[in-house]
């Protein structure tokens, strides 16, 4: 599993809606795309939920890496960087994917956490913590799934949460879910990845 992530931070006074619109008629486009787990197209608004901005945020797991370089040089990643200028393109490495209770409801919320992998643990017990925060997201009322992964380059763990409901003290950057396209998401390895 290997996950993908761009950020579009846009100015405070950006109408929104216009992204709503965006999604509304390009998100159909990876409901169906070869070597996608699945693409989640999330965006937060400026004072909702504690969000100090506009940005709209797709993260995707993706199955394999050609389904990932086809998105990224074949032409669909394209028409965004057209758009609105070619973002940093974050990549990770998978550590853990678990599907939670609320698995087949519609998945409404995310939820986005990033923290430095301590300097001085010993590594496997870092990667042994973030599969057991995995475990513990899925297993929470309302986890439609959860996921771990890690960028080496910069000792950073990130975890992942799609909720069916707006989750309660959720630790983390919170999303508004437009769509999901997850053509490959029953292929998705679930567990610990290594």
């Amino acid at each position: 599993m290997h996950a993908m992530e761009y950020a579009l931070t846009l100015p405070a006074d950006y109408e929104m809606e216009v992204i709503r619109a965006r999604v509304a008629r390009v998100g159909h486009v990876l409901d169906d795309w070869e070597g996608l787990g699945l693409k989640t197209y999330l965006m937060r608004e400026r004072g909702v939920n504690g969000s100090p901005v506009n940005q709209y945020a797709p993260f995707y797991l993706w199955n394999t890496v050609e389904g990932m370089n086809t998105f990224l040089w074949g032409g669909a990643f394209q028409g965004l960087s057209d758009d609105f200028g070619r973002p940093s393109v974050r990549q990770w490495t998978g550590l853990s994917y678990e599907e939670g209770g609320a698995a087949g409801s519609p998945a409404r919320w995310a939820v986005r956490r990033c923290q430095p992998v301590p300097q001085g643990v010993e590594l496997a017990e870092a990667m042994a913590g973030a599969v057991g925060e995995t475990e513990r997201l899925a297993g929470q009322d309302g986890a439609v799934l959860a996921a771990a992964v890690v960028d080496t380059a910069r000792w950073e763990l990130g975890h992942f949460s799609l909720w069916a409901h707006q989750p309660s003290g959720a630790d983390g950057e919170v999303f508004e879910v437009l769509h999901v396209s997850a053509p490959g998401r029953g292929r998705l390895p679930r567990g610990r990845q290594w």
